[in-house]
């Protein structure tokens, strides 16, 4: 009797444990479709909201998906700089539009553009940066084929940090790099989210939903952590922009970043900012840094 009810709770618990971590995985991988806010984005409308020029353009991924964005020109048409404005995992192309006008008038074209998301097929899914480097990718094929820029910088956001992160090491065509609110590894993330949420401890469940998420998201969980990539970046140099109240991705996520990374490097630890909102912490610094930081290396 007691090696039945042994069985019959071990039964249970197994059924328990695999049907969370399918739950869990599923929730890593279905985006939801929300609405720009603008307490978090500031700038919700199209570009001309802020008096800039711009063009609706698309570009297609090497796995065929075809994704809009917005092409702000700089006011000189010789110039042959570029900025690459990559969003978030719930977000879109309106994230980085609050740095955008100050982008601009320091004299860059910008391409703020929108990665794969259920908006464009409900059957998308959001892989923490795996697929959506082919986005990322092919947004800057846009800059260097069609518009013939030669010297592109990039600003992320997020897992549009991680992503871009990730991509600069392998790609030199991007020559300067801005990060924020990066994390420093997905599943480390993910697991602090899923404590933070639901008090639930790291082991011995997110191994599992790591393996589901793997299978199901046609990925390697060892190729979506940036931590593993920043040090191929130099000499290109990077600045890492990260809040010391995120309750996203916590601040430490960004100082390991910064550990990580070789020269040249700078880090703005911004005391009491959240996740991805340190322009409305300081919009003036905000605009200050990143304009320094790319007419110094673009």
């Amino acid at each position: 009797m007691i090696k039945k009810i042994t069985l019959f709770i071990l039964f249970i618990f197994t059924c328990l444990y695999f049907s969370s971590a399918w739950y869990f995985s599923t929730q890593i991988l279905m985006l939801p479709i929300s609405e720009c806010k603008v307490e978090r984005f500031v700038f919700c409308g199209e570009p001309s909201e802020q008096g800039l020029t711009f063009e609706d353009v698309t570009f297609t991924t090497s796995d065929g998906l075809t994704l809009p964005a917005w092409y702000m020109p700089a006011k000189d048409k010789n110039t042959h700089k570029a900025v690459l404005l990559v969003h978030g995992r719930t977000a879109d192309r309106t994230e980085g539009m609050r740095y955008a006008k100050a982008i601009i008038a320091a004299g860059y074209n910008v391409l703020a553009i929108d990665m794969r998301h259920p908006r464009q097929h409900p059957d998308i899914i959001s892989t923490m940066s795996y697929h959506e480097k082919k986005d990322v990718i092919a947004a800057l094929d846009y800059l260097t084929n069609e518009k013939g820029l030669a010297s592109v910088g990039v600003m992320g956001f997020s897992m549009g940090a991680a992503t871009s992160m990730i991509v600069m090491a392998k790609d030199p065509r991007i020559k300067a790099g801005i990060f924020s609110g990066s994390y420093a590894n997905s599943m480390d993330v993910l697991s602090e989210q899923a404590k933070a949420l639901y008090g639930l401890p790291r082991y011995p469940l997110m191994p599992m939903v790591a393996k589901f998420f793997a299978w199901r998201g046609d990925l390697d969980i060892d190729e979506i952590n940036p931590e593993k990539y920043i040090a191929q970046i130099s000499p290109r140099p990077i600045y890492i922009m990260h809040g010391t109240a995120d309750k996203t991705v916590d601040f430490q996520h960004g100082q390991r970043l910064f550990d990580a990374a070789k020269e040249p490097k700078q880090l703005w630890k911004a005391e009491n900012g959240e996740h991805t909102k340190l322009w409305q912490l300081d919009n003036e610094k905000a605009d200050t840094s990143v304009v320094t930081f790319f007419d110094r290396y673009l």
